[in-house]
C-alpha cells in the first residue's frame, strides 16, 4: 500500500465508531482487510461494514484477492485520499434518517417489511434509501416514497446484492429505479438480470404443509416442485 498522507491517516484515527474504525484499523495495519476477515472480527455482514466506513465519506476500494483454499473472495482497501478531504471533516457520512419517517412510512403502509411483506413490530423494523445512498446520494425526507422498511435480514441481503452489482460500480440511479431490492412492488430485474422473485412464508397451519413438502421432495427440490405447480396451474 502506498503511503497515506499524515492529515488522511490523522483523520481516520479520529473515527471512534465501532464497526467502521475496526475495518479502518484494519485496513491500516495489513492495507487491506478481506470479507472473510471482517465475520471472523464479528460483523456478520461484511458489506455493511465497509458501508459504514464509505458513509463517514471515507474512500474504500472494492477487489478480490484469493483466501487459503485458492477461493476468489471481496476485499477493501482505502481509495484516493483526496477525495475524502471535504467528507472527513463531518462527523457523520449520510445524513442520520429520523424517527419522523419511520412513523410516516409505518402510518402509510403499516408496520410491514417491504421485501418479505410480513408484519414486524416496529422496533425492529430499519429505513433505508429505495435507491441507495451511495447511488443516489441523500434524499429529501419529505418524499417518503424514496424510502422503505426493511427487516434486518432484508437489509442485509439488499446490501450484498447492491455491492454485487455492476451498478455499484456505474452508479447510475435510473438502474435502481426498476430494481427489485428498491421497489419490490413493481420491477423488471433483480441485478440487472430479467428475473422475477416470490419470497413464500409459511405460518400457522401451512407450516405442517411446508414440513410434508420438505419430506418429499427435500428442501432442495421445493423451489422446483413450487414452480412446476405455477405451470401445471397456468397450463
Amino acid at each position: 500500500m502506498n503511503k497515506l498522507p499524515k492529515s488522511f491517516v490523522a483523520k481516520l484515527n479520529a473515527v471512534t465508531a465501532k464497526r467502521p474504525k475496526t475495518v479502518i484499523q484494519h485496513i491500516l495495519k495489513h492495507g487491506f482487510v478481506t470479507t472473510a476477515e471482517l465475520k471472523a472480527l464479528g460483523y456478520e455482514h461484511a458489506p455493511r461494514a465497509a458501508r459504514d466506513v464509505r458513509e463517514l465519506g471515507i474512500p474504500l476500494e472494492t477487489f478480490y484477492v484469493k483466501d487459503t483454499n485458492g477461493r476468489r473472495i471481496g476485499a477493501y482497501r482505502f481509495g484516493d485520499p483526496s477525495k475524502a478531504e471535504d467528507k472527513l471533516s463531518k462527523t457523520t457520512g449520510r445524513t442520520v434518517l429520523s424517527k419522523a419517517l419511520k412513523k410516516a412510512l409505518i402510518a402509510k403502509y403499516g408496520s410491514t417489511c417491504f421485501i418479505y411483506q410480513q408484519y414486524m413490530e416496529e422496533r425492529f423494523l430499519q429505513v433505508d434509501y429505495r435507491v441507495p445512498y451511495e447511488i443516489g446520494g441523500e434524499q429529501d425526507e419529505k418524499d417518503i416514497d424514496c424510502y422503505m422498511l426493511l427487516s434486518p435480514s432484508a437489509n442485509h441481503a439488499k446490501s450484498w446484492t447492491c455491492e454485487h452489482c455492476s451498478n455499484w460500480t456505474l452508479k447510475d440511479p435510473s438502474f435502481c429505479i426498476n430494481w427489485f431490492w428498491a421497489h419490490p412492488e413493481n420491477y423488471t430485474h433483480i441485478a440487472g438480470n430479467e428475473q422475477r422473485q416470490i419470497i413464500i412464508t409459511f405460518t400457522g397451519d401451512e407450516i405442517e404443509d411446508y414440513n410434508k413438502l420438505i419430506a418429499l421432495v427435500g428442501i432442495n427440490n421445493a423451489e422446483a416442485t413450487i414452480k412446476r405447480s405455477i405451470d401445471e396451474y397456468i397450463k
